[in-house]
């Protein structure tokens, strides 16, 4: 078949998806997910069918151009579909990810504004974003509230934005939430009818400010950018009323406005959910020019780290961190990370620290405050000292806000480290939009209320609620495994087994590397990797219940379980596995102690059960090996 038969072949398989004009409707390559697009009462409106349910009941697209509202009195115009089936190597829950999208750009017209509705609808969900064109020295304020309407019994699992993206998730009821409550995403929602499970959140977030979501108290959440967002208490707590008020103006565009990607997940169950792909999907791929073998470009270098700050923290003199640094290397660690203490040595001990790491196969990363980088100048002086210094990576925090101006610094930092050759961890951050995979330098970032929050008292619940919820997005900075007393309702093996389950391709450890020596499971924390090449969950997980994860890396499996805060007895079939039998190390509580674990060694084929009675906060983690 020619070049052009292919082509035209190609574009009438899309356009056969693609519907009456006057209500384009786009589904997805298997056919199970629809989106359709149309106008109701005069406004420009959406719905989601997944099997022909409705997922997101008719919901209207609200978007104003500078007061001009360009989602009314709409007209429908040309549909131009496209799609597209790809393959790319990814650091996450596996190693391959496909792209596989139908598509369509569907001009609309009100008045005299013109502009397009951008929709991708994938086996695992859908995604739309307008594009306003404009001309590149005029600014102009883009203002939303687009509605998201959900099914009646639907349980939905969010936190609210007064701690910014640091919130405790909650179970909640959608026909009882009460209106004006604030929900920051993603938000992830059960629904009763269709048997399924959604995620809401955005993707490819840049030259743009980040959206929460609000509950108008029908079932719906309505989308709010910043300036209609209350300011989080810690950005108050770090900053001046002057910078609030800043960041609390409606965001100017210059050009073309075009919004993040809206992203709803769809899946039938827990393990696809996990498993989906959208949010880095609907992001650029890496430049070659700066990313030769894009992720896997050698100086991009993801594994576990060592950190002083939750056990043992405080300030430290070079000598300390040289041994954080040998200490590291007995683990088999690649990075060493270090707090804002550092601010207080001279370059040479910085050079010497860098040394003695190398030699040991560890990387340093510095702290460095966000305020201290609004200025180009400054910004650009710091990432170039600490290339030459040889620092590897830096840790950036107290961002705390979602304004345009903060989106576009992070975009900043993104470009300017990977043209140093810096990795970047973002914490006090917002929500993961899947820039990882356009600058992959960026291994991961916090927004989440991770090990740092020593007051969290139910942490069993919290521990199993954010696999399903935080880390659909994309990773999350958690540190977790910590043996003291912030590990709270949990046990010691509950919490070995978080470092498989809350991973991330930098993945920090609160416990101080001594105490991780110490622990008579540190063989097993040895060998667990920061980067998976395939994510199963298990049956027997349930959202903030229980969270059973099969993960393998090259022929190596391990089996991780955290119980949430009621006892259970949980029956796991090893089908996973393949032919053969296994060796395999297993961590277990110890009867009646909390703060104990007991090693077994045996052998498994995949057709064996593991039984487990697990008490309040219990885990399990095993490996099996050929």
């Amino acid at each position: 078949m020619t070049r052009i038969k292919i082509i035209l072949s190609l574009l009438l398989l899309v356009t056969a998806k693609v519907c009456s004009a006057d209500q384009p409707t786009v589904q997805s390559p298997d056919r199970l997910i629809r989106f359709r697009l149309f106008v109701q009462n005069r406004q420009l409106s959406y719905s989601v069918l997944y099997k022909d349910q409705l997922v997101i009941g008719p919901s209207p697209i609200r978007m104003s151009v500078d007061q001009t509202e360009v989602t009314r009195e709409v007209q429908i115009g040309k549909i131009q579909p496209y799609q597209l089936d790809e393959n790319y190597p990814w650091y996450g829950v596996h190693s391959n990810v496909q792209n596989h999208f139908n598509a369509a750009k569907i001009a609309l017209s009100a008045g005299s504004e013109k502009y397009t509705a951008d929709i991708r609808v994938f086996n695992d969900g859908v995604a739309f974003r307008l594009i306003v064109p404009g001309k590149s020295d005029i600014e102009r304020v883009a203002r939303e509230s687009t509605l998201f309407t959900l099914p009646e019994g639907t349980t939905a699992w969010y936190h609210d934005i007064n701690a910014h993206y640091e919130g405790v998730y909650e179970k909640r009821n959608m026909d009882t939430v009460k209106r004006g409550g604030w929900a920051a995403p993603p938000a992830t929602f059960q629904l009763q009818k269709a048997s399924c499970y959604l995620s809401i959140t955005e993707a490819d977030l840049k030259n743009y400010g980040g959206m929460a979501l609000q509950s108008n108290g029908e079932r719906g959440l309505v989308l709010r950018l910043p300036s209609e967002q209350p300011v989080s208490y810690p950005y108050k707590l770090r900053y001046s009323p002057a910078d609030t008020l800043r960041l609390s103006q409606p965001a100017r565009i210059k050009g073309t406005i075009t919004t993040p990607w809206r992203v709803i997940m769809v899946a039938e169950n827990l393990n696809n959910l996990v498993n989906n792909d959208m949010v880095h999907n609907l992001c650029p791929p890496p430049d070659p020019k700066i990313f030769p073998q894009g992720i896997n470009t050698s100086w991009i270098k993801p594994g576990p780290a060592v950190w002083k700050y939750l056990d043992g923290g405080g300030q430290s003199t070079l000598e300390e961190m040289k041994e954080y640094s040998r200490m590291a290397a007995d683990l088999g660690f690649k990075h060493n990370i270090l707090e804002g203490f550092w601010h207080t040595w001279t370059d040479a001990e910085l050079r010497e620290l860098v040394r003695y790491s190398a030699v040991k196969g560890v990387d340093i990363w510095l702290w460095e405050h966000s305020k201290n980088l609004w200025d180009a100048g400054k910004r650009h002086a710091l990432f170039q000292h600490c290339h030459d210094l040889g620092i590897r990576g830096l840790k950036i925090d107290f961002f705390d806000h979602e304004a345009k101006d903060v989106i576009d610094l992070y975009q900043s930092i993104l470009r300017e480290t990977a043209a140093q050759q810096i990795m970047v961890d973002f914490h006090g951050a917002n929500k993961p939009t899947g820039q990882q995979r356009t600058w992959p330098n960026e291994l991961t970032r916090e927004a989440v209320k991770g090990m740092e929050a020593s007051k969290l008292a139910d942490r069993a619940t919290h521990e199993v609620t954010l696999p399903f919820t935080r880390f659909i997005a994309g990773p999350a900075e958690y540190t977790p495994v910590h043996f003291g007393e912030r590990r709270k309702n949990t046990t010691r093996a509950h919490q070995v087994a978080s470092a498989v389950i809350l991973s991330a391709p930098l993945l920090t450890y609160a416990a101080s590397p001594e105490h991780l020596l110490q622990n008579p499971a540190v063989e097993m924390i040895k060998s667990i990797p920061s980067i998976w090449d395939q994510t199963i969950v298990l049956p027997g997980s349930a959202i903030g219940e229980a969270a059973i994860f099969a993960r393998r890396k090259g022929n190596t499996w391990f089996l991780a379980v955290m119980n949430g805060a009621k006892p259970k007895k949980i029956e796991i079939l090893l089908d996973f596995l393949g032919n053969g039998s296994y060796k395999v190390l297993e961590i277990k509580d110890k009867t009646g102690q909390s703060d104990a674990v007991e090693l077994v060694h045996r052998s498994y084929n995949r057709n064996s059960h593991i039984q487990l009675d697990l008490g309040e906060g219990g885990g399990y983690i095993a490996k099996f090996e050929r």
